[in-house]
């Protein structure tokens, strides 16, 4: 019989393990962009004038830490739209991913459990395919002479090709297609274990299908939805390839102008405090919604 002592020791060492993950492969990047986040730019190598050059002169400039580059995004109209156009984007793809994912993950957790592993597999198929080739493929279809609009045309639908490629409209449908697994999954896992007994119940009483639906089955799979939505918006906010691709010059995402300032302009403390800033935007409503729902199923 083991030691109550070792087992005291490995749950803690269980529990401390994924923080020191985090605290390496999160925290420490983290604090390393903020550092650089209020530095100031310089011809040099790297291109910057670092806050500090060690932990005794944290204190020391603590009371002169110029925060210009984070007013400065907020000053500057390319930021702010970036900003605004990417929360845009990404909320919306994310609600046409649910629309799209709600209904196949509900047919998938209602079908028999041969169809049920087929399905699974064809819904995780795409991540076996490199995400640029992916991408590439909807250059093809979405173009001009692709094969979407080749279909049209000859199917007698439309006369002159769809501009589709570098708009908005590729944008959506490039982020809805990359992401749509990380929606249907987390949906189909909470369909998946619903009690089938409280809908037998609900028609019993005399309710509706849709009644059954919106009174038991969606508030049910409500988790479902938390996690599929997160797992969508957030990639889909700082998202780079799909608007770099398919979107354009016409489509400005906060990843491009990320991207533009690290390695076209070289301004990396503005490049890191756009990056500061994205982290907050996504992480401070995340620990909010957090507490919520501690807060509700405490009580």
């Amino acid at each position: 019989m083991a030691r109550p002592g070792g087992t005291y020791w490995g749950r803690r060492l269980t529990i401390l393990v994924p923080y020191l993950w985090l605290l390496v492969f999160f925290l420490l990047p983290f604090f390393i962009v903020l550092k650089v986040s209020l530095s100031a730019p310089a011809i040099a190598q790297p291109p910057y004038r670092p806050a500090w050059d060690s932990a005794a002169a944290v204190l020391d400039h603590l009371a002169n830490l110029d925060f210009g580059n984070y007013t400065f995004l907020f000053t500057d109209p390319l930021y702010v739209n970036s900003y605004l156009n990417s929360l845009w984007i990404a909320g919306v793809s994310t609600f046409i991913a649910l629309l799209i994912a709600y209904p196949m993950a509900y047919a998938m957790a209602r079908c028999t459990a041969r169809w049920r592993a087929i399905l699974l597999t064809l819904v995780i198929l795409p991540f076996w395919t490199s995400f640029l080739i992916r991408v590439y493929a909807w250059i093809g279809i979405l173009k001009p002479e692709g094969l979407l609009n080749l279909a049209l045309i000859s199917l007698g639908l439309i006369d002159e090709p769809l501009e589709i490629h570098l708009t908005p409209v590729a944008v959506y449908v490039g982020i809805v297609y990359s992401y749509l697994p990380f929606m249907i999954l987390p949906l189909y896992s909470s369909l998946e274990k619903l009690d089938l007994g409280l809908l037998e119940a609900a028609s019993d009483l005399g309710a509706r299908p849709l009644t059954v639906f919106f009174r038991v089955t969606l508030p049910l799979s409500l988790p479902g939805v938390a996690a599929g939505c997160f797992l969508v918006f957030i990639p889909a906010v700082g998202e780079f390839v799909i608007p770099e691709l398919l979107g354009g010059s016409s489509t400005q995402m906060i990843g491009r102008t990320l991207w533009t300032e690290f390695f076209n302009n070289r301004d990396w403390p503005v490049a890191s405090a756009v990056a500061v800033l994205l982290v907050l935007v996504l992480v401070v409503p995340i620990v909010i919604f957090q507490k919520l729902a501690k807060r509700e199923g405490t009580g």
